[in-house]
């Protein structure tokens, strides 16, 4: 009789060596020699402290094995993080760089082997996982979100070699700030609006609740006399119990807004109080029932009240400034929250849905800015990711056009209106236009400060772009469009001839948006001037993986690139093999 073999659940880490093939080729006794130092210097000790398992070793690659997924990350984060550092003086064609893969799920047990769907989906993880990344399942993500200090990518549904149900796969992105660390608090009353709650049961409701959020924030940035975290650094704690006052730590505000939205039929009742991040003091708490008609004036009573309790001496007029411009519609005011998601993945599919949306929105209410905005936003995603169709490049202009002629006291309306001209490159002084009025309704934008630092990169203006790169990162430090800040350094300091800075700026940049082939062309400008051409050739390479079509003088010439940098830019890309 066949004895049933042993199971049971264990989080699994498969990793290997990038190349390894390329570097033994190239100097197998040094490469093996330089492994093996690793492996008994750093790799193997680790696994003990972090109470893992060594399953079995290959010449470029591990399996192991732990009891505990949290224990499993924190290995992987370690090394490599160590790694970047051991690899930071060696040259690119020399590095021994890492990939992982991490799942939890059951096992076979077979003497000191494990076997089993677990191990082939944390293999093929580490698959797909960049140099020097981390690749997590979902079953893994969810048991280690927000138990490490480390900031995580949704990569989407994965169809994975030989597995035969998708895998919703998250990645670390290793150039996010630590949560850990500590930020100075501004000189002036800072605040930061977590996502509300959504109590109804109703998963659909979530985009309402979302909203309330959006408009809170929308309206207390307006206040000149607060600093206020943008609300894609507050969302990333969505869905978390959370601790105020490590969250007044990491984004470094001394005040912080939660609450709750309870939605049943047609009433509403939000719930919402404001802390003392540093001494997790209440500050002010408050109820309100109210019918659904009446939501857009409870809005407007939730600032009033929240500003009240952070600066009483703030002029009447200050408040009456923290009122937005309403649709005319609620419906149409509905289709855009649930559009916005996908308007801010910047994506070409996710994009095309929400156009879906926006143009209901628009028949609707032709006049209504935000939708317009974010349609332009859309086609603008679609042009530069989606094969560069010139209808796309047209309507994004068309739909900032019209943005800007309804929403002069929208400050979300503006940037992305002015982004897309921007990007355009025709009408420079319309851009800036726009981005101006968007900061005089809302100094805390860092969105504007985001874009509109690409945009004054490419015209030029480095000193600038590198101002306005640094305030949208100070306004929220964990914000998934910092790549747009980063690629705005990068080409600055490029343009000032900082060509080291420029490339760590133009990694960081690549790091925060892996699927966007413009941050790829200033990091091979950058390194190709510093000389390092076999690496600038690899990293051209990628940019015609993600956009074969791409030719560097189109679109420097699209987007109407500064005469000088965009000289300076053609000469230093030539010589990577990146088409002109």
């Amino acid at each position: 009789m066949t004895a049933r073999a042993e199971r049971q659940l264990a989080a699994i880490l498969a990793g290997d060596i990038v190349g390894y093939s390329r570097l033994m080729g190239a100097d197998e006794e040094g490469t093996l020699a330089r492994v093996n130092a690793i492996r008994r210097e750093f790799w193997e000790p680790k696994v003990a402290e972090h109470r893992g398992r060594i399953v079995k070793r290959t010449g470029d690659g591990v399996l192991i094995e732990f009891a505990s997924v949290v224990d499993a990350a924190r290995y992987g984060i370690e090394i490599q993080r160590g790694m970047a550092k051991r690899n930071a003086e060696v040259p690119q064609d020399k590095r021994i760089e890492l990939r992982m893969g991490i799942h939890v799920g059951d096992v076979l047990i077979e003497e000191d082997d494990i076997f089993g769907d677990g191990v082939n989906v944390a293999a093929r993880l580490e698959g797909i996982a960049e140099p020097g990344g981390i690749c997590f399942s979902r079953a893994a993500f969810e048991q280690v979100e927000g138990k490490i200090d480390a900031s995580f990518e949704d990569g989407g549904d994965q169809q994975l070699k030989n597995i035969t149900r998708p895998v919703r796969i998250y990645r670390i992105n290793f150039a996010a700030p630590v949560r850990s660390a500590t930020l100075m608090l501004p000189d002036k009353p800072s605040i930061a609006v977590l996502p509300f709650q959504n109590m109804s049961g109703d998963p659909e409701q979530d985009y309402f609740a979302d909203g309330m959020v959006e408009d809170i924030i929308t309206g207390l940035s307006r206040i000149k006399w607060l600093f206020v975290i943008a609300r894609n650094s507050s969302f990333t704690y969505k869905g978390r119990t959370v601790d105020v006052k490590q969250v007044g730590r990491e984004l470094g505000v001394r005040y912080v807004l939660e609450g709750s939205v309870r939605k049943v039929g047609s009433r509403v009742r939000i719930t919402c109080q404001l802390i003392e991040g540093e001494t997790g003091a209440h500050i002010w708490a408050e109820r309100y029932d109210r019918p659904l008609d009446d939501i857009f004036a409870l809005q407007d009573e939730i600032t009033l009240s929240v500003v009240g309790a952070i600066e009483p001496n703030l002029r009447l007029a200050e408040v009456e400034r923290a009122k937005r411009k309403r649709p005319d519609s609620l419906d149409a005011y509905d289709l855009v929250l649930q559009a916005l998601p996908d308007v801010y993945s910047r994506m070409p599919e996710q994009s095309q849905r929400a156009l879906r949306l926006l143009a209901r929105a628009l028949e609707l209410d032709p006049t209504y800015a935000l939708a317009h905005a974010c349609a332009a936003q859309c086609n603008h995603a679609i042009f530069l990711r989606g094969g560069q169709n010139i209808e796309n490049r047209k309507a994004a202009v068309r739909h900032a056009q019209a943005a800007l002629a309804y929403g002069q006291d929208d400050a979300l309306a503006l940037t992305l209106a002015g982004f897309s001209i921007g990007m355009e490159g025709h009408d420079r002084a319309a851009a800036f236009a726009a981005f101006e009025a968007s900061l005089a309704v809302s100094p805390s934008s860092a969105l504007s400060f985001m874009q509109g630092s690409v945009i004054h990169a490419l015209a030029g203006d480095a000193e600038r772009a590198i101002e306005w790169s640094e305030k949208g990162l100070r306004l929220s430090p964990l914000d998934p469009w910092r790549s747009s800040a980063f690629l705005a350094l990068a080409l600055a300091k490029f343009h000032l001839g900082q060509d080291q800075e420029a490339a760590a700026d133009a990694r960081k940049s690549v790091q925060s948006s892996p699927g966007f082939s413009i941050p790829y062309v200033a990091l091979a400008a950058a390194l190709s001037r510093l000389g390092r051409l076999e690496e600038a050739k690899t990293v051209a390479a990628r940019v015609l993986e993600l956009q074969p079509e791409f030719r560097y003088s189109r679109f420097l010439a699209a987007a109407n690139c500064e005469t000088k940098l965009a000289a300076a830019l053609s000469e230093a890309l030539r010589p990577t093999g990146l088409p002109e």
